[in-house]
Order: C-alpha cells, then sequence, then structure tokens
C-alpha cells in the first residue's frame, strides 16, 4: 500500500495555517471590544486627575453655597485635587443647572441639584434640560426641614388651633413666602388643600421682607428654613408651630411635626443632592458616591452642616432616582393647586 506523504503533510501544514489564522482574527476583534474598556480604565482609576467643579445655581453664602464649600474643600483634600465652586444663579436655579446638562460626562463637573430643580419640572412651561432625562443621580446628601412660624399675636400655639383660626375667619388670614413657585410657598399651598384653611398667599420678593411683615403681625403665618426662623422664635416675636419634615428636627425636638400634628403623610422639605450629567462612567458615579459619604460622616462637617438646619440623609444613586421621580410628582400637585406658572 502506497501513501502519499507529501499530500498528507500539505493537508495538516493547511489546516494548521487555518487553525492560526483564525485564532489570529478571533485575537485581533477580542482585542477591538476590549480596546475602549482598557483605554477607558485608567480615566476611571485616576479619577480626578485635575480640579473638579461643583456647579451651585444659587449665588454665594446661599443655604446651598455652604454646604457644597463645606463639602468641597473636605473633598479636594481627599482627593488631592481642588474642588472648584462655581455660582451659576438665576432662573430659580435652571441656569446653573443648564450649564451643568451641558458640561462633558466625564465626572469634573457636579450638580448640587435641590428641591427648586423637583419644583421647575411644572413650574416653567419650557425648560432647556430634563432634569431626570440630562442627568445621572449620584447621592441624596441632606434635607432640610421648613418651619411653619407665627406671629405672635395669632391665637394659635398648635396646628389644630391654627386650622381652626383660619376657617373662624375664612380668607382674612394670610401666609407670607419668599416668592411665587418657591418651596415655602407651595407648602403652604398643600396645608391650605389639605385643612381647607383658607389662608391667603402673600408674596415676597424673598423672604428678609416677608419676616419683616411676619414680625409686624401684617401675615399670620409662614413656612421657612428653621435657621433663618431660629432668631426672632428666640426673641419671642415668632412661635414655632410645626416642621414639616417626617419625624422631628433635632434643632427643635420639642416642636412637633404637621404630620403628627393631624396630618398624617404631610412632608415638605428642602433637599440637597449631587447629580452628574448623564453617560458619567459608573465607577466615578461610585467614588464620588463613597468619598462624599465619607466626608459627610467627619465630626467637623456635620457640625458645620448642622448649624445650617441641615439633616445629613446619604443615599445610593438608585435611592436619589427614586426621591427625584417621587419628588417631582409631589411638587407638580403643588403647583397645580397654586396655579402658579413661570416661563
Amino acid at each position: 500500500m502506497n501513501i502519499n506523504l507529501t499530500h498528507a503533510s500539505s493537508g495538516c501544514k493547511t489546516t494548521a495555517s487555518r487553525r492560526r489564522t483564525t485564532l489570529l482574527a478571533g485575537a485581533a476583534m477580542l482585542f477591538t471590544a476590549l480596546a475602549p474598556a482598557a483605554m477607558a480604565q485608567p480615566a476611571t482609576s485616576s479619577y480626578p486627575n485635575k480640579p473638579v467643579r461643583f456647579v451651585v445655581p444659587f449665588p454665594a453664602a446661599s443655604a446651598t453655597d455652604i454646604v457644597a464649600r463645606t463639602v468641597g474643600q473636605k473633598l479636594g483634600d481627599k482627593w488631592g485635587q481642588p474642588v472648584v465652586i462655581e455660582n451659576r444663579p438665576g432662573a430659580g436655579g435652571n441656569l446653573g443647572t443648564d450649564v451643568a446638562a451641558k458640561a462633558p460626562n466625564d465626572g469634573y463637573t457636579i450638580l448640587w441639584g435641590t428641591v427648586a430643580n423637583a419644583i421647575s419640572a411644572s413650574l416653567y412651561t419650557k425648560l432647556n434640560y430634563n432634569f431626570t432625562r440630562d442627568f445621572a443621580p449620584v447621592m441624596l446628601v441632606a434635607k432640610t426641614p421648613l418651619l411653619l412660624v407665627a406671629n405672635k399675636e395669632v391665637p394659635a400655639s398648635n396646628v389644630s388651633q391654627l386650622i381652626a383660626h383660619a376657617k373662624g375667619q375664612s380668607g382674612k388670614i394670610s401666609f407670607g413666602s419668599g416668592g411665587i413657585g418657591t418651596s415655602n410657598h407651595l407648602a403652604g399651598e398643600m396645608f391650605n388643600n389639605l385643612t381647607g384653611s383658607g389662608m391667603v398667599h402673600v408674596p415676597y420678593k424673598g423672604t428678609p421682607a416677608a419676616y419683616t411683615d411676619l414680625g409686624g403681625g401684617r401675615i399670620a403665618v409662614m413656612f421657612d428654613n428653621i435657621v433663618a426662623a431660629m432668631p426672632q422664635i428666640k426673641s419671642g416675636q415668632l412661635k414655632a408651630l410645626a416642621v414639616t419634615s417626617a419625624k422631628r428636627s433635632a434643632a427643635l425636638p420639642d416642636v412637633p411635626t404637621v404630620s403628627e400634628s393631624g396630618l398624617p403623610g404631610f412632608e415638605a422639605v428642602s433637599w440637597l443632592s449631587l447629580l452628574v450629567p448623564v453617560g458619567t462612567p459608573q465607577p466615578i458615579i461610585e467614588k464620588i458616591n463613597r468619598d462624599v459619604t465619607a466626608v459627610l460622616a467627619l465630626p467637623d462637617v456635620r457640625e458645620r452642616l448642622a448649624a445650617t438646619g441641615a439633616e445629613l440623609s446619604p443615599s445610593t444613586p438608585a435611592d436619589l432616582d427614586t426621591f427625584i421621580r417621587n419628588e417631582i410628582a409631589k411638587w407638580a400637585k403643588a403647583v397645580k393647586i397654586s396655579g402658579a406658572q413661570a416661563d
């Protein structure tokens, strides 16, 4: 029997060659697929390697600005990179929010989102951004309860007495706010709607003017943050009736919540959160969340933020996403009740 060894050898070489070609092609495809991830890895693992921008859509010395600067200083120390505060006030926080929405999604622009963003979603008919579509949530930072305060001459020392007093003088009892569409305005509208108290809204250009009239007895009550109201409460010009948070405030532990005062489920709080442009790599989001959470645990940071009335509430990105969507829905109802609209 004759065997053609040359032909057999040639066939083996051809088969081996094909296998090598297939393996090389497969390796090339795998490299092509992994290359973007491999290239992105240094960018996320070395983050941050340049200054990070905190966009604060409110003026310097505002409550949001104070918290942002406190966190930013400690975060910069931790990262070894400066955290630059960029104040972009205007249009109820929408100007700065729009600036952040248009920034690169590389983690170097972080927005301080607030309750104003949730309100704006329904208050404004035209916005250049979509708060839930254009941003990725990082974390909730803090909540700040509002305080229902009354002029000392109002014959009510609790929520039930205020409701009875207002109903007895329908249309004659007024509540003030820092302006139409603000959280203290809409909290009052929510209260009115739930209680049928019929209080009349009196808007001011900022809360300082409202406090002047509240202390002078020209308006009866107002919802506002605890820190702003505290000096007049201590002086006896105003009295605290209730806080609007789900639980009592550590700053005023003897003051009941609106919810426990006969309106179960009532909650209307200001809040601060961190968000980044949508598409920011998840590892960067997780690092920001992790490091800011660590900063918030520092005793001096906790003390500083407590002085602003903020109650620390760090969360996961997913929890913030759910929280924001619920807030948008809640405040949309309040905006509808009030009839307020802005463009």
